[in-house]
């Protein structure tokens, strides 16, 4: 059998340990992340299986200006805050992220293992808005991916970038 994989067993899946991470901004975004896109190969999109304890977030409350991304929710019960708004998910749930779109995270409000899938767009470059910190992350290709505080970004406007 060749190292290409498109399969990977169910019961591959249920034994892996995944990965423990913890968001870089929000100390309290802690998840298990089965990250399967990446063990098939897939470079367009991720695709995750991630466990979140009671009490703990998803990751820190953000939008994305360039990427599509989405949730469908296995198991547990949470609070997604979506916007300004807050709604309570369950099993069977979907939340799709439009770019461009309102900044989101899910907080687990639950007695129990919260559970979704998580699916993204990974193209080259995105910008990215962390929105209660004031912040705004770069991540380009090839580069090291810079952060910013919003009161610091100047724009320059009219011809500036013009070829």
């Amino acid at each position: 059998m060749s190292k290409d994989r498109y399969l990977i067993p169910g019961a591959e899946i249920a034994a892996m340990e995944g990965l423990r991470k913890t968001h870089f901004l929000n100390p309290n975004a802690k998840r298990i992340n089965k990250s399967l896109g990446d063990l098939a190969g897939l470079t367009g999109i991720g695709f995750h299986i991630i466990e979140v304890e009671p009490g703990h977030d998803t990751t820190e409350h953000h939008l994305h200006h360039y990427e599509d991304e989405c949730v469908y929710v296995l198991a547990g019960t949470a609070s997604a805050h979506i916007g300004d708004e807050v709604m309570e998910i369950g099993a069977g749930d979907f939340i799709g992220y439009r770019k461009g779109g309102l900044a989101h995270s899910i907080t687990n409000t639950g007695t129990e293992t919260f559970r979704c899938i998580v699916v993204g767009e990974r193209l080259a470059h995105d910008v990215g808005d962390y929105t209660r910190l004031g912040k705004r992350i770069y991540r380009s290709e090839g580069l090291t991916w810079n952060l910013v505080d919003h009161e610091h970004i100047t724009e320059v406007g009219g011809g500036a970038g013009k070829k």
